[in-house]
């Protein structure tokens, strides 16, 4: 069970206050180091902050001033159909980047990241942060926040596939996963997996030191906190891994 959150907690956006920018929450203290090499992210991730500062989100401890956690988000279109939700991650940032290159109408807020201070977290911030996504969606006039959810156990069984993965569930109902189970609290409905949501790819020397592991032949090979395995060819000197996640969708 989850802390109820203690401290009092204002929300600002970067729009509001650019300057908490510079004492965010730095990604390697929530993400492991490969998760900050994706091949489109870090393209097109500093657009988030660029085009859309009114849909990034700052939590702060009122007391001391501290970024407690950073929520990233984009609006863009979506039909509202299963079949018109993109393949993930990839897909959904380049659609939000150019869909307001080209005047795109938006009706929709995808949830890419939310990222919580260690320090913080367990204290129930994090479905204080989807609340808070949620009625930035309601804010704008958008009627649906869609997220390609990170499932947080997910790298324990990293042979399952997502789609066994996201079938699993608890004696009360709900998902086994506990990222997935703060979303349906809220009244989320869990729609597909999507098994390719984020491609990152790196040289065998690069995965080697991102992983700190060896690799000395070919294959899909498990590696620490990874959510599925990387395939590793030698001849082609290349490392390739799809992050798995999970289309969760809030009806607003």
């Amino acid at each position: 069970m989850r802390h109820a959150v203690v401290v009092p907690i204002s929300l600002y956006s970067v729009a509001e206050r650019p300057d908490l920018d510079a004492v965010g929450i730095p990604p390697r203290d929530v993400w492991p180091e490969y998760n900050l090499h994706g091949d489109v992210v870090n393209s097109h991730w500093a657009s988030l902050w660029h085009d859309f500062p009114d849909f990034q989100l700052f939590m702060v401890d009122d007391d001391s001033g501290a970024v407690l956690a950073e929520l990233q988000t984009a609006p863009l279109f979506w039909d509202g159909t299963v079949d018109g939700l993109s393949s993930g991650v990839d897909e959904s940032l380049v659609a939000a980047i150019e869909g307001l290159q080209n005047d795109v109408p938006v009706n929709t807020l995808c949830a890419f990241a939310a990222k919580i201070t260690p320090s913080a977290q367990g204290q129930g911030l994090a479905i204080e942060g989807v609340k808070a996504m949620r009625a930035l969606a309601q804010q704008h006039g958008l009627g649906a926040l869609i997220a390609p959810v990170r499932p947080s156990l997910k790298h324990r069984y990293p042979v399952t596939p997502i789609a066994e993965y996201v079938q699993w569930i608890r004696a009360d109902g709900l998902a086994f996963d506990p990222w997935i189970r703060v979303h349906q609290r809220l009244g989320a409905q869990i729609v597909r997996a999507i098994p390719n949501s984020m491609r990152i790819s790196g040289t065998v020397a690069e995965w080697e030191a991102w992983t700190d592991m060896q690799f000395p032949a070919d294959g899909d090979f498990p590696f620490p906190d990874g959510l599925a395995p990387v395939t590793i060819d030698h001849a082609a000197d290349l490392g390739v891994y799809y992050e798995p996640n999970v289309w969760i969708v809030h009806q607003l």
